[in-house]
């Protein structure tokens, strides 16, 4: 018994992208859903999508490391045909009048120290200056009593009135 639906409805199926459905496949080969979905159990093609899915995105992964690599290298060689024409403005210039060249200098130390990895300004905070810190605005400092009290908390901008009550009763 030759079958309707064709060899490539796997393909078709793929080609529908993230809205892909056995009921699309089936409308476009003009058979019943029931039919495209044991062709699909047959040729394990849930299985067939989870692999050609998984190896595209290793493959897109691969492309964009290689093209972050590669604006890496062209940002390198861009700064240091920077900083050779800055040396060269300072070795001809005089100090005065090379202030330019001191700033571009000073630029590509910090462009060169950020593709490194590292930080132009300090900006981290230690252990102990985030400890002092909290211990400043978070803490508060309660003079010890000899026996522990029940203390009852206020909410601010309760009504002066229910407050009266209480103080009343």
């Amino acid at each position: 018994m030759k079958s309707k639906i064709p060899p490539d409805a796997f393909d078709h199926y793929v080609a529908q992208g993230p809205g892909r459905s056995y009921q699309a496949t089936a409308d476009e080969f003009q058979v019943s859903k029931c039919a495209i979905s044991k062709r699909a159990k047959k040729e394990d093609w849930t299985g067939r999508l989870a692999r050609i899915e998984g190896e595209a995105r290793v493959t897109s992964d691969r492309k964009l490391a290689e093209s972050l690599a590669d604006m890496h290298d062209r940002h390198l060689t861009m700064l240091k045909a920077i900083a050779m024409r800055v040396a060269q403005a300072l070795r001809d210039y005089p100090i005065d009048s090379g202030m330019d060249a001191v700033r571009g200098a000073e630029m590509v130390i910090k462009m060169e120290r950020l593709l490194a990895g590292e930080v132009s300004k300090r900006t981290e905070m230690s252990i102990e200056e985030i400890t002092r810190h909290e211990i400043r605005t978070l803490l508060k400092v309660v003079p010890a009593d000899p026996e522990p009290r029940l203390v009852e908390a206020s909410v601010a901008g309760a009504d002066d009135d229910e407050d009266d009550e209480r103080d009343a009763g």
